[in-house]
């Protein structure tokens, strides 16, 4: 169809302007693997572009509304509170969708795939980036996963139309899939935290990993990891990439100001604005200091704002938030329990700063059966935290 193609021309053009497009067999597959075929006839898009509008796509009722969301640079949700709310009202918590083809394609570009590798992808979601990795490698190369049954009934429906048959397992990616071990390389299409060990074990030596990794602030990171002979991956940090969590790696990540009559209250006089917009590599030297934390900043209506902070992996843990007001001297803070996690914040920070503000490109991670760790410049620095 000559529309199609122009439209998959148009989002080429536009990827490559912006750079996030630059290996030439991606291009070709943007042509071969027809996006249209991955989406279903009604969903949420949510443009991946600043200030763009989320919206509900209906291919029968606007049909050119349908085909210009499916050939732009959006996500588009294919289900949402694990199958209880319809995706195309914008409401509940996305379980499944099929991501923007930037991100898509930072992510190929970032695994470097070579003639026949195998490769294992964990989340088939709408089956589209299987259909992509089985166009690279052929499809007898390619493993992907899917905890979800009826997401993964979908998949296997696109991926027949498309004319693919990779095979398709249904189960925790997190475990990996042993069976069709070793692979070359790993394509992560889910968040995690903590990176699960099965993947490098079932990595060979000289492979690479990718994936999104979510340590606990509002910001996601592109980490491409290459594994070692003994058994160890080592990774670089690089560019966002928001996803949503690995299923057996969800918590509930949020701010609970308990006992806040008993919380403790001081004022310092670091504003905490400066944190909150410091950039990645503030981001990433606060996290690697200060253990399970999670964070984000709340403006309010009359230019103040709250940096909210907590345990990640404790619903009842400490808490802390430091309140900017415009115009004082001294911001309050409240904190309460075990930790002083505004204490353990501020420090962490001024440390970066004395470090020079080192930026994302600079942070690493190793990653061993026993431990995951975050690094400075090298593994071997000496500036490194489990």
């Amino acid at each position: 169809m000559e529309h199609v193609t122009a439209r998959v021309k148009a989002l080429m053009d536009d990827l490559m302007a912006r750079g996030v497009l630059t290996a030439e067999p991606w291009r070709q597959a943007l042509y071969e693997v027809p996006r249209h075929l991955f989406v279903p006839s009604t969903g949420w898009a949510c443009p991946d572009i600043e200030g763009g509008t989320s919206r509900t796509i209906d291919r029968n009722a606007d049909p050119n509304g349908w085909w210009d969301a499916v050939y732009s640079d959006a996500s588009i949700v294919l289900q949402a509170d694990d199958g209880a709310t319809d995706p195309a009202t914008g409401k509940g918590m996305i379980s499944s969708s099929i991501s923007a083809p930037g991100v898509v394609v930072a992510f190929l570009e970032l695994l470097n795939v070579g003639d026949h590798d195998r490769v294992l992808e964990i989340g088939t979601g709408s089956g589209w980036t299987a259909a992509l990795l089985s166009w690279r490698v052929g499809e007898g190369n390619v493993t992907s996963i899917e905890v979800d049954e009826e997401v993964a009934a979908g998949a296997a429906r696109n991926l027949k139309v498309a004319g693919y048959t990779p095979e398709l397992i249904i189960g925790d990616g997190g475990e990996g899939w042993a069976d069709g071990a070793p692979y070359d390389r790993v394509h992560v299409t889910c968040a995690v935290n903590r990176v699960p060990y099965a993947w490098v074990e079932q990595t060979r030596p000289g492979g690479v990993i990718v994936l999104p990794w979510s340590p606990g602030s509002p910001r996601g990171y592109r980490v491409r990891f290459e594994v070692l002979a003994d058994g160890t991956a080592v990774g670089r940090v690089g560019g966002p990439a928001l996803y949503m969590m690995l299923r057996s790696q969800r918590q509930e990540a949020r701010w609970n100001p308990h006992h806040a009559d008993a919380a403790e209250r001081t004022t310092t006089q670091l504003d905490p604005r400066t944190i909150a917009d410091a950039g990645p590599g503030a981001d990433l030297a606060v996290i690697a200091q200060v253990p399970r934390l999670g964070s984000y900043a709340m403006p309010d209506d009359d230019g103040g704002l709250s940096l909210l902070l907590f345990e990640v992996d404790e619903a009842d843990g400490s808490w802390a938030a430091c309140d900017y007001t415009p115009g004082a001297d001294e911001f309050e803070v409240s904190q309460y329990g075990d930790r002083r996690l505004w204490n353990e914040v501020e420090q962490a920070f001024l440390r970066w700063i004395s470090w020079g503000r080192p930026g994302r490109e600079r942070f690493g991670i190793t990653l061993t059966r026993e431990s995951q760790g975050i690094w400075l410049d090298s593994p071997d620095s000496g500036n490194t935290w489990t």
